[in-house]
């Protein structure tokens, strides 16, 4: 107390001048303190001395931030003006001027005679001269797409449309009019212009008056070599020139223009650039001033200051950069005014002469599902991700139609838009969007629109050389005067009007030049025909509209689509003559033409006016026949789907020629055309008929099937009457669809069975019964003739291709030849494919029937089976019986047992069983028969009788045959008589045979069969082994039939059941024979094509494919539980028992073997090493795998040693057997088991003997000694007291756990003790035992009391930290839910959070606190604690958005103390100044508040310097506060002296605590 009276007297007399007292200074205003804090503190600012201030203050520092993002704001056309300089791109060269890409999106224009002035003088004289200039190269030559430029600023107007358009200039007079030749330095870069080609060098226009550069042409050769592609330099070629040398005072410059230097070209203060002469694309290095959002500002050039906007910063460094940094940017554009200075960091421009990538062009237009916002702009828009990682950018105008609907919420970061690329800016490497109506525009940019497509417009103008038409916003096209209307109108503008909507058809589109011709002729804007658009497309016989361009004498030129033009001559134009053309066609008429002959190569098209008179194609001067039962010879012009278009006697028209069609029918000018044999024959030989008249029932007659209907089938004759087969007549078998039996121009013979004369229809009938002769035989024959006759005339047709190698190669092979092939590849079904020279371009094939062992490349001999010319497919044989055939003299009608080796669609090729020779045989005997069931079909290697028609190959390269008399054989016996005697019963005659496809319904499902109805008096049943190929163990396949289902199923066999269709007593063993039946897909497929055989009588015959040790795949029928074994079936005719055979675990264990016995296996014998507890792995009923080691005396010792069961294993023996006592050697270390343990030492027991013995390290004694009855008192004793120890051990409070056993007696002494608990989990963790630390976790949750909340909270804390480490996402989400539900959520997520950032897991964690921010919004320590998270990651810029954020989602009287704590942790986490900043603009709004202040210096004493500190002190002991808080801080004032400071500053505290107090008297005495 007397230390504080000494320092702070009571009394007054010593009072002092006003004059000492320090003068109090205002206090200067942060630009770094944001306007939020103001906002938030509203009430406090009411309540001040001054409010008219602080409002003034607040309207100042908003003015001042508008300001800042107003530098920042992106380049706009408004805020361009003549004379401002720019670095562009050049996007592309037309023929007069260039479209350049400047920054921010924005595009200009640079006319022709606004390149150099050389340029524009060379087109003035070809102007003038009116030919062609050599030296002068067009713009496209001279301008590539990416090539920066440097230009300025010309003439600002707008289109016709009212867009802006920006004209510019890369001339250098007006580029570079700011320099002056006294300002050239050595070292600078400058953009120039080939101005003329020297004998040393090249003169550049640079643009500077009064000098002349020269670049010589040793400094451009590399130039030329890598960038010019080693060609010249030519006039009005721009360049980035260095310059390397300045003479006589600027008027004589040396340049250099060699890429490396130029690239490495930086602006620096030696070469004296100002504010003046600044130029776009110079590279300087600079300094970061100010990092926002909006953008960066810099300084360079010591003096100069310039911005970068968002779109410029260097995306691989955006959000890094820093104040002070130093970073190398190129100038983008200069003001010509405010000498405002723009930049770009982004890499690509930072070394000049190099090019910009290009968009590829077929991006531009596509249409984005989902983009994902970036960052939103609030004045400018928004950079997208599109869906292939890049940036977009959006303006804000292609954000909605109308400012009305725009709504800003709607692009948050990481929403997804569907919007569209409109374009691409060079200068900003992004793709620009657009999210309006455009998304839905048919057509974007003119590369678009192609020829023929009909579009709609508005009409912008009528002019006199035709309409202009508004397509789109940026695409226009023209309609020539000429298709203003099918007619050529006088007044366009009576019928058109300005504004008024069209619907045109686009003639041609030239992109590159952005022409669109259109069309308003009616009849070509809504005709049908296809479009003509190139002279490939033009194929004879095309029909499509087109326009007449020129009529003369010689005939009418049309013109189509794309500028497609082609010739009507004149003999063309009318099936009468025209003499004079030019008087019946005028120019503009459209007409409807037919394509003649076309030669695109010369772009040569003949046309004819004549449509209806030429159905065909035909040479000029020929008639067409049409004539009935004419014999023509034709050319092939084009295959269609329903036939031939031909040519009849064309020389001009290339083509296959085919002999003697006939004419059978001319209608309304169309001619049908036929060749079919049959028909010809019918007509020639007089059995058709003419009318209807001529029918009568019972006629046959030969037809075509024109049509195929559900109830039948309609027949077309000669002379076009046609008639009706119904379905019930098609065939004699049933008819199930009708088109599985005939296909439509099938030929067909049909028998008429009746006539209606009144509606003219007749009705056929197609059954092969009525109409088939009785000699089946000739007929098979002469359909084998006819087909074999077509074959050869196919091969004379391809012969006669000489242009087609592959015809060659077919026409050269026949059926029988042998040849010498190298083999391709060998297939997994056993097929095999050949190659070699001689079958190029052809498909040689094998199947597995026809091979024998072979390997790729390998060399083989071959038989040709079959030639199949239509898919260029040769079928070989490798079989040795056909490549050596034996000779044998044969007779013709001598019939001969033969092999099927290849069946074909109308013939089949088998080999005789004595000679080897090929034989082709007919499928099917007749016209009409075309329907077979599988059974029916011949299958390859199925042996059958044929009956020989010729014995001599021929041209065939085969024999012909006919099949002889065979009997089916059905499987399904027949019923034997009743043993009555009485009556003789016989089963229902089915015609099923082993191999038979049948269709059914499934009637019932059993576990093990499935029962099918094959039609209403047969059931068939399909066993469980049947229906899948490969059955998974475990599953039922009868589940995955259904009753009612229908199946297709194979015959595989029948079997005899018992059947109580009659009474026992009079048909005691009357049985029914049942089809099996499989629905194995490898059954259903009958590759191999051989049909099964029944089975026979021996019962042992279905065991045969089984042996010994086989495994097989069983179906459960039923457990014998008394027995105790399954009963299996393995197939419908095998079936078996499994018996269970246990293991029973005993001093080893005790094995159930097969057949009843019983072995034991010795504990030395259940593994190849030893094991801790080797009978853990055994349970009773497990089945093993064992070797027999002996059977004597019916005791069967086993083993279960891997290395017994299974000698070929590679697996290492640890502990080999051991049998007998000479197999141990000293030294050697061996493992067994404790057989016993006495007082004197262990017996171990390491293989199957009676005693055992170990010298080391344990005394084992051989003979056993009786203790005595005091030797058992001591062991007893001992005992006793080793128990006492193990008792004492356990009591100690000190004693550490060690086993799980522990831990879990320590938990029940105390079991709401988290801290026990979190120690047993660590106990479990330490062994990696996971799954049990989190039992354990579990248990504390259960057992903890509900009221110890923070035990609890330990416990999930420890489990979330578990689950961190060593879990997965998942599972830590898992806990976490559940953590929330139990326990306060907030700490749950503080905790987790901190466990983030504890871990490393940042991005987690930042994730979390976001979630925390919009949960616990009213919670001030979430967002300090995420204030916290940030500045120590680094991020100070968040961190300062974050305490916006916090502003405005807390109340208002939290502010004051969250600014604080914000200004604390900067202090020690971010950057001292803005934390100083912070408190300084937080004590000028809240003056008097202490707690600010003493925190403020404890900051400061902490971080501050003692000049810094003494201010804030002499400023706090100045204000006007209660006397108790002004004694405090002059204590503190004081205080720091004592520590920090001298007897003098000590003296100067006292003495203006003096001063207070005798004011403070002075007051209160007044």
């Amino acid at each position: 107390m007397a230390s504080i009276e000494e320092n702070f007297p009571r009394g007054g007399t010593q009072k002092k001048p006003s004059e000492g007292k320090a003068p109090r200074r205002p206090i200067e205003q942060d630009n770094l303190f944001d306007t939020q804090y103001e906002e938030g503190s509203q009430k406090r600012k009411r309540i001040q001395e001054d409010p008219g201030k602080g409002k003034k203050l607040k309207k100042e520092k908003k003015e001042a931030i508008k300001a800042n993002a107003k530098d920042f704001e992106l380049l706009t056309v408004e805020a361009l003006s003549e004379g401002m300089l720019l670095l562009g791109c050049v996007k592309e060269s037309n023929d007069f001027e260039l479209v350049v890409s400047l920054p921010n999106g924005l595009t200009g224009f640079v006319q022709v005679t606004h390149i150099c002035d050389a340029y524009s003088k060379m087109l003035n004289e070809q102007v003038a001269t009116e030919e062609l200039l050599e030296d002068l190269n067009s713009l496209s030559d001279l301008y590539p797409p990416g090539m920066l430029v440097r230009c300025t600023v010309t003439s600002m107007g707008k289109t016709m449309d009212g867009h802006q358009s920006v004209k510019l200039s890369i001339n250098p007079k007006d580029v570079n009019k700011a320099l002056n030749t006294t300002a050239l330095r050595s070292g600078m870069l400058l953009s120039g212009l080939v101005s003329s080609v020297e004998d040393h060098g090249y003169l550049i226009d640079i643009g500077v008056s009064g000098a002349k550069a020269f670049l010589p042409r040793q400094k451009s050769q590399s130039y030329i070599k890598s960038a010019n592609k080693g060609a010249e330099l030519k006039i009005g070629q721009y360049l980035n020139c260095l310059i390397e040398e300045v003479k006589n005072n600027g008027k004589i410059v040396r340049l250099s223009i060699t890429r490396s230097e130029v690239a490495a070209a930086i602006a620096t203060e030696e070469q004296n650039w100002a504010l003046s002469n600044l130029l776009p694309g110079l590279v300087v290095k600079a300094q970061v001033q100010k990092v926002t959002p909006n953008g960066i500002s810099l300084s360079f050039l010591s003096s100069f200051t310039g911005v970068v906007d968002f779109m410029h910063l260097d995306p691989k460094k955006a959000g890094s950069y820093s104040e002070s940094q130093t970073v190398k940017a190129c100038i983008l554009s200069v003001h010509p005014t405010s000498k405002a200075v723009r930049l770009t960091l982004r890499q690509v421009f930072l070394q000049p002469g190099t090019g910009l990538g290009q968009l590829a062009s077929s991006r531009i237009g596509m249409v984005v599902e989902e983009s994902v916002v970036k960052s939103f702009h609030a004045n400018t828009g928004v950079i997208f991700e599109l869906d292939d990682g890049t940036l977009a950018f959006a303006f804000l105008k292609h954000l909605s139609d109308t400012k009305k609907s725009f709504r800003p919420g709607a692009f948050k970061v990481g929403s997804k838009h569907r919007c569209r690329i409109i374009d691409y800016s060079h200068m900003d490497e992004l793709a620009l969007l657009s999210l309006k109506r455009i998304i839905a525009a048919p057509f974007l940019r003119y590369q678009d629109i192609c020829p023929g497509r009909v579009v709609e417009g508005k009409v912008l103008a009528l002019k006199p050389f035709g309409m202009q038409v508004k397509v789109t916003d940026h695409i226009r096209g023209l309609v020539p005067y000429l298709h203003l209307a099918d007619v050529l109108l006088k007044q366009p503008e009576k019928k058109y009007s300005v504004g008024g909507e069209v619907k045109c058809r686009v003639l041609m589109s030239n992109p590159e030049e952005k022409k669109l011709i259109l069309t308003l002729k009616k009849t070509l804007v809504m005709s049908k025909f296809p479009v003509l658009t190139s002279y490939e497309a033009a194929k004879p016989g095309l029909i499509t509209h087109g326009f007449i361009v020129c009529a003369r004498e010689f005939g009418c030129i049309v013109k189509f689509y794309n500028d497609v033009k082609g010739l009507v001559p004149k003999n063309e134009l009318s099936s009468e003559p025209i003499p004079s053309p030019e008087k019946v066609f005028y120019k503009g008429q459209v007409v409807k033409v037919l394509v003649l002959k076309c030669e695109p190569e010369q772009e040569k098209l003949l046309l004819s006016f004549n449509l209806m008179s030429r159905p065909v194609s035909e040479a000029e001067g020929e008639q067409i026949p049409k004539k009935n039962r004419q014999m023509v010879d034709v050319k092939v012009l084009k295959k269609k789907d329903n036939g031939l278009e031909v040519s009849i006697l064309s020389d001009n028209v290339s083509g296959d020629i085919l002999r003697r069609v006939m004419c059978l029918s001319d209608k309304g000018g169309h001619i049908t055309l036929c060749r079919k044999p049959a028909m010809i024959s019918a007509v020639q030989e007089e059995q058709v008929v003419r009318s209807f008249s001529e029918i009568q029932p019972g006629m046959q007659l030969a037809g075509y099937v024109r049509n195929i209907m559900s109830y039948g089938v309609f027949v077309e004759f000669p002379f076009g009457l046609a008639g009706l087969a119904p379905k019930a007549d098609m065939s004699d078998k049933f008819v199930t669809d009708t088109k599985d039996h005939f296909v439509v121009g099938q030929t067909v013979v049909a028998n008429v069975t009746s006539m209606d004369e009144e509606k003219q229809r007749i009705l056929l009938c197609l059954k092969l019964s009525e109409v088939s002769s009785e000699d089946h035989a000739a007929e098979s024959f002469s359909f084998l003739s006819q087909c074999f006759e077509e074959m050869k005339e196919v091969r004379d047709i391809m012969r006669r291709r000489n242009h087609s190698k592959v015809a060659q190669n077919l026409c050269g092979l026949m059926p029988g030849q042998k040849l010498e092939l190298v083999v391709q590849e060998v297939r997994c079904d056993g097929s095999a494919f050949f190659s070699r020279s001689c079958v190029a371009g052809l498909t040689v094939t094998a199947t597995r029937y026809q091979l024998e062992s072979l390997v790729a490349g390998q060399k083989a001999r071959v038989l040709v089976l079959h030639v199949d010319a239509l898919k260029s497919t040769v079928h070989v044989s490798l079989r040795e019986e056909l490549l050596n055939p034996k000779a044998k003299r044969l007779m013709e009608n001598s019939q001969h047992p033969a092999v099927v080796q290849h069946v074909a669609e109308e013939f089949a090729i088998a080999s005789l069983v004595e000679t080897g020779q090929l034989t082709a045989i007919p499928v099917a005997s007749h016209f009409n028969d075309t329907f077979r069931f599988d059974s029916e079909k011949l299958k390859v290697g199925q042996t059958l009788s044929v009956t020989l028609k010729t014995v001599l190959t021929g041209d065939h390269g085969v024999l012909l045959a006919v099949q002889g008399p065979a009997k089916k054989r059905a499987f399904i016996r027949s019923w034997k008589e009743s043993e009555t005697g009485e009556e003789g019963l016989t089963a229902v005659k089915h015609s099923l045979c082993l191999g038979d496809v049948v269709k059914g319904t499934v009637k019932s499902v059993r576990p093990t069969y499935v029962t099918v109805a094959i039609d209403d008096k047969l059931m068939g049943s399909i066993h469980t082994s049947q229906i899948l190929d490969e059955v998974p163990i475990g599953s039922f396949p009868t589940s995955r039939l259904k009753a009612g289902q229908k199946v297709t199923a194979r015959v595989i066999g029948g079997r005899d059941v018992k059947t109580y269709r009659y009474l026992p007593v009079t048909h005691p063993h009357f049985t029914q024979s049942i089809p099996e039946l499989s629905i194995r897909p490898s059954d259903l497929k009958g590759d191999d094509g051989t049909a099964l055989s029944p089975k026979g009588d021996n019962p042992s015959e279905p065991l045969r494919p089984y042996k010994a040790g086989q495994t097989v795949n069983c179906f459960v029928k039923k457990y014998n539980a008394i027995k105790m074994w399954l009963e299996v079936d393995i197939t419908p005719e095998v079936r078996g028992r499994v018996p269970q055979l246990p293991v029973t675990p005993h001093v080893g264990l005790t094995v159930a073997l097969p057949f009843g016995k019983t072995g034991k296996a010795s504990i030395f014998h259940l593994s190849d090493s030893y094991a801790e507890q080797p009978l853990k792995n055994f349970s009773i009923g497990k089945l093993v795998r064992c070797c027999v080691l002996s059977n004597e005396d019916n005791k069967i010792e086993i083993s279960l040693r891997q290395s017994r069961t299974n000698p070929k294993s590679k697996n290492k023996v640890e502990d080999p057997e051991v049998q007998r006592i000479e197999d141990v050697r000293e030294g050697q270390l061996v493992r067994g088991y404790v057989r016993s343990v006495k007082q004197s030492g262990m017996v171990p027991e390491v293989f199957q003997s009676d005693t055992a013995s170990c010298s080391h390290p344990f005394p084992c004694p051989l003979q056993r000694k009786k203790q005595t009855k005091k030797e058992k008192e001591q062991e007893k004793q001992r005992v006793e007291k080793e128990l006492s120890k193990v008792e004492a051990a356990l009591m100690d409070p000190n004693r550490q756990p060690q086993t799980a056993d522990d831990f879990d007696r320590l938990v029940l002494s105390n079991p709401s003790s988290s801290i026990l608990w979190l120690q047993y989990m660590a106990f479990h963790l330490q062994a990696t035992e996971m799954e049990k630390a989190r039992m354990v976790a579990e248990r504390a949750l259960k057992t903890i009391s509900f009221r110890e909340e923070q035990e609890k909270l330990n416990v999930w804390v420890a489990l979330l930290n578990l689950e961190n480490m060593y879990g997965t996402e998942e599972t830590l989400m898992k806990v976490f839910e559940r953590a929330v539900q139990y326990n306060e959520p907030l700490k749950v997520f503080q905790h987790l959070a901190d466990i983030y950032t504890s871990s490393e897991k940042y991005q987690q964690a930042d994730d979390l606190y976001n979630t925390m921010l919009k949960r616990f919004r009213q919670e001030k320590s979430v967002w300090l604690k995420y204030a916290t998270f940030l500045l120590k990651q680094g991020r100070v810029q968040a961190t300062h958005r974050l305490l916006e954020r916090a502003l405005k989602g807390l109340p208002d009287k939290e502010h004051v103390d969250v600014i604080s704590k914000f200004a604390q942790l900067e202090f020690h986490f971010g950057d001292p100044k803005h934390a100083k900043a912070i408190f300084e603009s937080t004590l000028s709004s809240y003056p008097k508040r202490t707690d600010i202040w003493s925190i403020y210096i404890d900051m400061m004493i902490k971080h501050g310097s003692q000049k810094e500190v003494r201010d804030i002190f002499e400023r706090v002991i100045h204000l006007s506060l209660a006397a108790k808080r002004m004694k405090f801080f002059f204590k503190r004032y004081l205080d720091y002296e004592k520590k920090y400071g001298t007897s003098e500053t000590i003296q100067a505290v006292k003495v203006a605590a003096l001063e207070y107090v005798e004011s403070k008297s002075s007051l209160a005495e007044s």
